[in-house]
Order: C-alpha cells, then structure tokens, then sequence
C-alpha cells in the first residue's frame, strides 16, 4: 500500500514479503539482521515490508494443558534428554545475542501460533504488521509469555494500540482465520518449506536468517529492477515563502 511522505503526499514503495512463524527463533534473528541491512540501506523509505503467516508445527494442540518450554518440547519431540536439547541450543542462544536478542528458552511456552497468527492479520489491516511481529517475538522468546492464551493476546494487542473488543473479534473471526490460511497456501504453492522466507519484489528470495550483508545485496539488487519501472520523481512543492540553509528567509 502507498505510504504517505513528510508532505502528505503518496509515494510507491517496493515490498518485501516474509514468510515467519512467531515460534521460529531464526525468524527473529532474520528480521533482525534484514534490519540491520535496512538501515545501511540508501533508499529505505521506499521499501516497506509486508508479514505472512506460516505454521511450523499445526499438530500443536490448540488448547493444552500440559506446558512446555522449548527445551522440553524438543526433547519429547526428537526423543533425546532435556540435558542434550539445552545443548543443541547453546549455539542459537549466542547467534541471537550477536543479533542482540536475548532468547530464554527455559521460559518459552510453546503453544500452537494459528491465534497469534489471526492477531498478526489484525494488526496488518491496521498497518501495525511489523510491530506486531516484534511484539509478539519478544513476548514469546525474552518475556516467556503464552501466546496461546487469550489474555496473552488481549494485552499484546492493546500494548499495540488495537481495542479489546476488535482482538477478540479476530480470535474467533473466519475472516481472519482464512486470511493465515491463505498466506500458508500460498507459501506451498511458491515451494517455501522453511521460514524465514524474504520475497524482494516478488523477484529475488532469500531463505534463512541470513547475514546483514546477504540481506543488503538483496535490497540493492532487487530495488534496482523496481526502480526501472518506478522511477523516482520530485515531490510536488507549492511557491509559499521559505527559509533558505543560509539563514535568509
């Protein structure tokens, strides 16, 4: 969607698409390293990102009473100690503090993400995609929030400036369940497998949580191909008296 300039004025920008599931610890290492990459990135304010959802694990009951953290639910998983499962993490634990992400994932309340997923299209209908992503990782990695509670939810999405009667809407809304459902299709249907998933421009892809430098040669590359078919323009400017850099006014 057309973003709005300082002036009031609409402006194209080139989207980047991402494919993530709230529970993947390498989505929010990837969002953070394409970040990075933004930010070194010239012509940032003409790329704008756009949020899809994807399930790692649906077979996660939607209500469960038995909670576990991500050590445990590994361990059960793979069919190894809840010692080894600590130490197959060690090394994801130190990628996300280079990153500088704090990851317990002695906290981390695993839980089926389908409603976090419906909360997430909530905020995209509000342009509040982004942060809601940020929200919801940081809730789930750092805090050990559980997003498979409702409560979890409500609050996040009224941190998030969202009204608790509109959150609890979308939670039981077909509507919005069919707008996660979509984005998980489609996801299948461009053969992704694995998240995070980076669509620049519907040209370029990039599959994991790459480095800072991977993400920056991807903006560069497939913002060159858009810009050929938008290039850029003056903004329009009206004739009213200003103030020149020199101070003469």
């Amino acid at each position: 969607m057309p973003q709005l300039s300082e002036v009031g004025e609409e402006f194209p920008k080139m989207t980047v698409e991402v494919w993530s599931d709230i529970m993947c610890p390498f989505c929010y290492i990837g969002k953070r390293n394409y970040e990075a990459a933004l930010a070194q990135f010239s012509d940032r304010r003409a790329v704008d990102i756009q949020w899809h959802s994807f399930q790692l694990d649906p077979t996660i009951p939607r209500k469960t009473v038995k909670k576990e953290n991500v050590y445990q639910y590994l361990a059960d998983k793979k069919g190894m100690s809840y010692e080894q499962s600590v130490k197959l993490h060690e090394h994801l634990v130190e990628t996300a503090k280079k990153a500088g992400l704090e990851y317990n994932f002695d906290q981390a309340i695993v839980a089926n993400s389908f409603d976090a997923h419906r909360l997430i299209q909530l905020a995209k209908s509000k342009g509040l995609g982004d942060q809601a992503e940020e929200r919801l990782f940081r809730a789930y990695f750092t805090e050990g929030r559980d997003f498979g509670e409702t409560e979890t939810l409500l609050q996040i999405g009224i941190d998030l400036g969202l009204s608790e009667k509109e959150i609890k809407d979308a939670l039981q809304s077909d509507e919005y369940a069919a707008k996660v459902e979509a984005d998980i299709q489609e996801a299948g249907e461009l053969g992704i497998q694995g998240v995070p998933f980076f669509v620049f421009n519907r040209q370029y892809a990039v599959s994991g949580a790459q480095p800072p430098e991977y993400f920056l040669k991807a903006l560069k590359q497939s913002f060159e191909s858009w810009r050929k078919s938008n290039p850029a323009t003056d903004l329009p400017s009206g004739q009213g008296a200003v103030c020149a850099p020199d101070g003469v006014c």
